[in-house]
């Protein structure tokens, strides 16, 4: 099973909407676990701002917002998608809220973290650190795979290969250089 076998959910005029990922074949895409209520969610900017720019290249985002660590994603999937826009003016796709982690993971985010396990930290931090054993205590299975914590990105190439998974302390600003390389990959 390839990546794009796999279908999610959208939200579309107040309707839930089966989408299969193969319609985002061809495509440069980046996953993220968000959640309105972190500290990471000032993130939501710079993703809209490397969305715009380089939608038209063939790159989008998908978001798919995630409950589980801390409860920071509270509200129902219109409360979230709407915060979403009138605060960060975000217009990439938004997926119903999902678990990234355990008894009831999405299909979609089993097939990420087993593609890909080892993360880019993009260099060490206390704030890492810090992150990293919060993430214990919150909404982790303890496998060694296990998302961390919000705003975890997965980076996929134009023929739905996982190339790299990003902690969520690398900001949109430090996988720009990544994006370009895969845009122009043939």
């Amino acid at each position: 099973m390839g990546i794009y076998d796999i279908k999610v959910i959208k939200r579309e005029n107040l309707q839930d909407k089966e989408v299969s990922l193969s319609e985002y074949q061809g495509k440069v895409m980046l996953i993220v676990n968000t959640a309105t209520g972190c500290g990471l969610t000032p993130q939501y900017e710079a993703l809209e701002k490397l969305y715009r720019k380089y939608q038209s290249d063939g790159f989008t985002i998908l978001d798919f917002p995630c409950n589980q660590f801390m409860e920071q994603a509270k509200g129902n999937d219109e409360e979230i998608s709407s915060f979403c826009t009138l605060k960060y003016d975000t217009t990439f796709p938004r997926f119903k809220k999902i678990d990234v982690n355990g008894e009831n993971e999405a299909p979609l985010y089993t097939f990420l973290k087993n593609a890909i396990e080892k993360r880019d930290n993009k260099g060490f931090s206390v704030k890492n650190v810090l992150l990293s054993f919060t993430s214990k205590l919150n909404g982790k299975s303890g496998k060694k795979n296990d998302i961390e914590w919000n705003f975890e990105k997965f980076l996929v190439d134009k023929n739905g290969n996982v190339v790299k998974r990003f902690a969520p302390t690398v900001t949109p600003e430090q996988i720009e250089s990544e994006v370009v390389k895969l845009l122009k990959a043939e």
